[in-house]
């Protein structure tokens, strides 16, 4: 196995990423990694470094932090491939709060259950998405799901939440999002040839199968099928909306009347009264957008797997 380099994030988990240097660099040595660790400096920075990564010199670059990190790893390494160049296959260490995108890469949660998976270095290809819209006229990738509606909100609701660490300051910020911000804009979903108008609480666009740690949007979402799996809640009452938070926690969401699922390689989504709140992979696309579009690219990269 040639180099692999770590890009980590050390603000990931709440800040808390940074202690775990010691243990990641013991661990490597311990599983004769050849390594090199770079440390971002500012948002936006693990994409440069993924993006410059010569795929002839390193094998793997690990994302070491949260699905943020993860994102930016995954956006710099699909501008690298489509400009011509080789590029490695993409690994996870899970060390930030949700860790849903390592979660829908079907990797464990421990830090040494993965270091060991990288020194074998097995891979498998993987879907990416890209979405076009909001603060991206010319596309945003993404690998594990987009959020419209609600769980956009609870996202931005769990960030506020500075003094908690984990999975409950999402289930936090849903009751929150809840009572405070509770309202369903009316959409018009294109859905490859299928044309739906309907009112959405909430609208999970997936190829990985988790949000926030803890709300399985698409249990039985396949990260290498080339299509999304959606999940559509419409217009549930608030106490009922409160019941299918506790079905997304066991993924058993498709039992109640107001959710239905699909699948598409495209999807485009427009407001027809009320706005979109989007994020991907946790990052924030738009607070009022009006339209966005989303396209499943098949087997776009190689990740790391067991």
């Amino acid at each position: 196995m040639s180099k692999v380099k770590i890009i980590l994030n050390p603000t990931a988990g709440m800040n808390s990423a940074v202690k775990k240097i010691p243990d990641i660099k013991e661990l490597l040595k311990k599983y004769g990694v050849d390594y090199e660790l770079e440390i971002t400096q500012r948002i936006g920075h693990a994409t440069e470094i993924a993006g410059q990564t010569d795929g002839n010199e390193y094998s793997i670059i690990v994302a070491a932090g949260g699905d943020g990190t993860c994102n930016e790893v995954l956006n710099g390494l699909i501008a690298a491939q489509n400009s011509g160049r080789k590029i490695p296959a993409m690994g996870a260490l899970p060390i930030g709060r949700g860790n849903d995108f390592h979660y829908g890469m079907g990797l464990p949660h421990g830090l040494e259950e993965n270091i060991s998976i990288i020194a074998r270095g097995d891979k498998k290809f993987m879907d990416a998405g890209k979405i076009t819209g909001g603060l991206y006229p010319n596309g945003r990738y993404f690998g594990n799901g987009i959020g419209i509606g609600f769980s956009t909100i609870v996202g931005f609701e769990a960030a506020k939440l500075t003094y908690i660490h984990g999975f409950i300051t999402y289930v936090i910020g849903a009751v929150k999002t809840l009572f405070l911000y509770y309202r369903a804009p009316t959409l018009r979903m294109e859905l490859d040839d299928v044309v739906l108008n309907q009112k959405s609480i909430e609208t999970s666009v997936m190829i990985g199968r988790r949000f926030g740690g803890a709300f399985f949007m698409a249990p039985s979402a396949v990260h290498d099928d080339g299509l999304f799996d959606l999940c559509i809640a419409d217009n549930p009452p608030r106490l009922e909306m409160l019941k299918l938070l506790g079905k997304y926690m066991k993924g058993t969401q498709n039992t109640s009347p107001y959710v239905s699922t699909r699948r598409a390689r495209k999807v485009s989504l427009t407001a027809l009264d009320g706005t979109l709140a989007v994020h991907a992979d946790g990052e924030t696309i738009c607070e009022k957008g009006q339209t966005i579009t989303m396209e499943c690219l098949p087997r776009q990269i190689q990740i790391i797997c067991e």
